[in-house]
């Protein structure tokens, strides 16, 4: 979106152009996007920016063009990678580091499949790497026997936390609004414009876009029950002794399928350890009133045990870990749309653990809805409509 004046969206009294709701990953990228272009922003956030109790958390981000959910997300990633390169520079912030990443596993499973096929579709720079160049350039991980390395050479590592206040900083420098420790209690959308009740306060908006990611569901009626909250648990390992073997100069990013053990992890970005997860294992919450720091140790144990297998160079105990938690759909796809008769709202929802690395995009997207009531992306399979398809 280019910088053009400021849109005429409802009546003149209302308090904003759009409102804001949630300052995560998406909400600060929306309200970056939109201060950028002239329209004025008023943006709500329950707790304080750059929270950790969401999913924008977590000291890295993995970033990966070679995907395996799938070559069609590829122009959004690619989009993507040009976003975060412009907000570095302009908020001066390290956000994105080039270490590569480094996707493992049998060439006949899906996701390498895909990962192929993005690549080759795409005209990605990458490398193709057997079990014996594996050895002799990553020997920190222990292939399988059959087993390939494919990296993606413009992949990486995100900072979260850093990505969300830079973002909120450059919305704020262009004119937005933002409103930390404000939760909104109500989202009342009317003919000329938008009610919005938040820390007992009313406010109106011309439109608003709804990025409260796990609570999501409590302001969009139309996701009530098609929105699963689920932990986000991550964790640390030490090396045993080379510790520079790991460093993001010498160790990718990277993201394996192994008898069927779904691994990732990013290099030693804090000076002494290196972070990895599994993916949905950890099962379903509630609500997200029920999100808990808690985990039993018993839990994490198998994940300790596939860093001991799979990456032999590290303690297979953790030295920290941490949880936070998302929203995720059915089909593990996400929301962004505006919301069916009610064409002044507009939801970005269901991220389902993917949806960091597109986040500049997806905020551009979401601007491009709420200012334009159109945009320029392929956003049909993420319409709000497929969710009537699945009983809740």
């Amino acid at each position: 979106m280019t910088p053009r004046p400021r849109p005429p969206k409802g009546p003149r009294t209302v308090d904003a152009d759009v409102a804001v709701i949630g300052l995560g990953a998406m909400g600060s990228m929306t309200a970056w996007h939109l201060a950028r272009a002239g329209a004025s922003v008023l943006g709500f956030e329950q707790f304080g920016l750059a929270h950790d109790r969401g999913a924008s958390a977590g000291e890295s981000r993995l970033f990966r063009m070679a995907y395996h959910e799938g070559a069609a997300y590829v122009p959004l990633l690619r989009h993507a990678r040009e976003l975060w390169g412009e907000l570095g520079a302009a908020s001066g912030l390290p956000l994105f580091h080039p270490t590569g990443c480094l996707s493992l596993g049998l060439p006949e499973l899906p996701p390498m499949r895909n990962v192929r096929r993005s690549v080759e579709e795409h005209g990605l720079d990458h490398e193709i790497l057997d079990q014996d160049h594996l050895a002799a350039r990553y020997p920190q991980h222990l292939a399988r026997p059959g087993e390939i390395g494919v990296l993606d050479v413009r992949g990486g590592v995100l900072r979260p936390e850093l990505a969300v206040l830079a973002a909120c900083a450059q919305a704020r420098l262009a004119g937005a609004r933002l409103l930390d420790h404000t939760r909104v209690e109500s989202v009342r959308p009317e003919d000329d414009r938008v009610r919005i009740t938040a820390g007992g306060t009313e406010y109106t908006a011309g439109a608003v876009v709804v990025t409260a990611g796990p609570w999501s569901g409590r302001l969009v009626p139309a996701l009530a029950g098609h929105l699963t909250v689920r932990p986000l648990v991550l964790t640390w390992f030490a090396p045993r002794a080379d510790a520079a073997a790991y460093a993001p100069e010498r160790f990718p990013a990277f993201i394996r399928d192994t008898d069927g053990v779904h691994l990732f992890g990013v290099p030693m970005m804090d000076g002494m350890s290196v972070k990895t997860g599994f993916a949905d294992v950890w099962g379903d919450l509630p609500g997200p009133d029920a999100f808990t720091r808690d985990i039993d140790e018993a839990r994490l144990r198998p994940l300790g045990e596939a860093v001991g297998r799979y990456l032999p160079g590290l303690h297979p105990y953790p030295v920290r870990h941490a949880v936070y938690h998302e929203g995720y759909t059915a089909d593990r796809t996400a929301v962004i749309d505006r919301v069916p008769g009610q064409d002044r709202v507009v939801v970005l929802a269901g991220f389902s653990g993917h949806g960091f690395k597109m986040a500049p995009a997806f905020g551009r997207i979401a601007a491009e809805l709420a200012l334009e009531r159109g945009t320029s992306f392929d956003i049909a399979p993420m319409r709000i409509s497929r969710l009537a398809e699945t009983a809740p």
